[in-house]
């Protein structure tokens, strides 16, 4: 059983930054493929970045694309997702996922889910 656990979120301005952390039971995302999603109040979830089981490919939706970046720390188990010029429509709880197959942008591919962690982005 994997086990995933967010944190990093907070309220901020537009154009700031902040970097989510996901930590992983053992070492979850080496026979994992990771993902960062994120639901909008109101809307579905979506695909915002992911990882892919060897670490050394990355995935971006276009929305975040030059402006957010997913690593991994393997010594901590954890993954990250630093997210630069944040916008408004940033606002969403930030969920990370792992994937026992390979990487995904559909959450429907993926088997473990953390609880989530919030972020609001006021203008």
């Amino acid at each position: 059983q994997v086990q995933l656990r967010e944190s990093g979120g907070g309220l901020l301005q537009a154009g700031g930054s902040l970097r989510l952390s996901c930590t992983t039971s053992g070492r979850a995302f080496k026979s994992n493929a990771m993902g960062w999603f994120r639901q909008p109040p109101g809307k579905e979830r979506e695909f915002v970045a992911g990882l892919s089981r060897s670490g050394n490919n990355t995935y971006y939706a276009d929305s975040v694309k030059g402006r957010f970046t997913i690593s991994r720390d393997s010594a901590l188990n954890t993954v990250y997702l630093q997210m630069n010029g944040l916008k408004p429509d940033a606002t969403a709880t930030y969920y990370c996922a792992a994937s026992k197959t390979y990487f995904s942008s559909s959450s429907k591919d993926y088997d473990y889910w953390g609880q989530g962690t919030q972020v609001a982005v006021s203008s």
